[in-house]
């Protein structure tokens, strides 16, 4: 069945389905593959994509009551699913008309896996003076040396979206087959939480791409003269109260037969309601907060709620596999993926009580 619209009870079904196998991919830190092939299946990557190029062209707004529930369901799956839409988006707004024929339906359906390696080229290494992926212009196109740091389900990708950096400073955005000589994946971090995303970084050496790969450049901040989508944005703010919703869902269900959890329960769940309102709101195109506020508000909110939930969960909540444990572990991520300076500067007082 394909989803077509939030409301779908294929949804539910295929959010049921995540839930029930979660916890085995996070205690296995294994690729969610069976997951990802039924989101395929599901027509879920045909949501980002516009109708011309085969996808389904879901609105901002649905986007992310979409991607509300699939968070809460399983955070590695949506995590991974952020990197494979991101990229298909890119490549189906930048990329040339051969190359978006070559790569997409097999990406909407699931046959094939893209991702995207980009970190390098707005936050990740920029501080340490030389690019982290350096490009030489040749005849025929480009060639590539160094490493993307931070790329999801690199070992298992096709193609990977990513970018690099001349000797004069102009940057070039590519679709990068995984297959060209000289490609490494590395071996993925093991993280707190999600190393089942398997990220980590993916090498270069000497990599020869044609100019049949390109995707925009060179040029100046190639991230921002691209038309595809950018990083950031409400997505991540999303996925923190996906989360948190899981949390507070288990806090509901425990309050059932513990009336000592009413209290901080109406709270947290205030608090999701006045969030998520706010946040579904902006993605319809009300100008009701900004999205680093969205930000600083969801990461405050899931970092709480999970921490509730462990507190509710006692000793139970501490042993490896309880879902409360994973959730905490999983909220701490929100901290450190893509976090303006803003924001984390806000959490960080909340943290240390200097907040009003």
């Amino acid at each position: 069945m394909t989803i077509i619209s939030p409301d779908d009870d294929g949804l539910d079904k295929l959010c049921a389905r995540l839930a029930e196998t979660t916890a085995d991919v996070d205690l296995n830190d294994a690729w969610p593959a069976e997951q990802l092939r039924l989101c395929g299946a599901a027509g879920v990557y045909e949501w980002f994509l516009p109708k011309a190029w085969g996808g389904q062209q879901w609105s901002d707004l649905d986007l992310m009551r979409g991607y509300l529930r699939l968070s809460a369901a399983c955070l590695a799956t949506t995590f991974v699913i952020t990197q494979l839409t991101g990229a298909c988006r890119r490549i189906a707004a930048d990329g040339s008309d051969k190359l978006r024929d070559r790569l997409l339906p097999d990406l909407l359906t699931g046959k094939t896996f893209t991702t995207l390696g980009i970190s390098h080229l707005t936050t990740s290494h920029r501080h340490q003076g030389r690019p982290a992926l350096r490009a030489t212009a040749t005849d025929g196109g480009f060639v590539l040396d160094g490493f993307s740091p931070w790329v999801t389900g690199g070992p298992h990708a096709q193609t990977i979206v990513t970018g690099a950096t001349l000797d004069d400073g102009r940057q070039i955005l590519l679709a990068l087959p995984t297959e060209l000589p000289g490609v490494t994946a590395g071996e993925p971090v093991e993280m707190v939480a999600l190393t089942a995303s398997h990220t980590g970084p993916v090498h270069c050496e000497s990599v020869e791409v044609s100019s049949e790969w390109l995707l925009a450049g060179p040029s100046e901040n190639v991230i921002a003269g691209a038309t595809g989508a950018s990083t950031g944005g409400l997505q991540t703010s999303t996925l923190a109260l996906g989360v948190a919703s899981a949390a507070i869902e288990y806090l509901e269900q425990e309050a059932e037969r513990r009336p000592d959890l009413l209290v901080p329960l109406g709270g947290l769940r205030a608090d999701l309601q006045e969030v998520k309102t706010d946040l579904l709101q902006t993605a319809a195109g009300e100008e009701v907060c900004t999205n680093e506020q969205l930000r600083t508000r969801a990461n405050s909110l899931v970092l709480r709620s999970t921490q509730a939930a462990l507190a509710a969960a006692k000793g139970a909540g501490y042993v490896n596999g309880h879902p409360a444990g994973r959730w905490c572990r999983e909220a701490l991520f929100f901290l450190v993926w893509s976090c303006p300076q803003p924001v984390l500067a806000a959490n960080l007082c909340e943290l240390a009580g200097l907040t009003d």
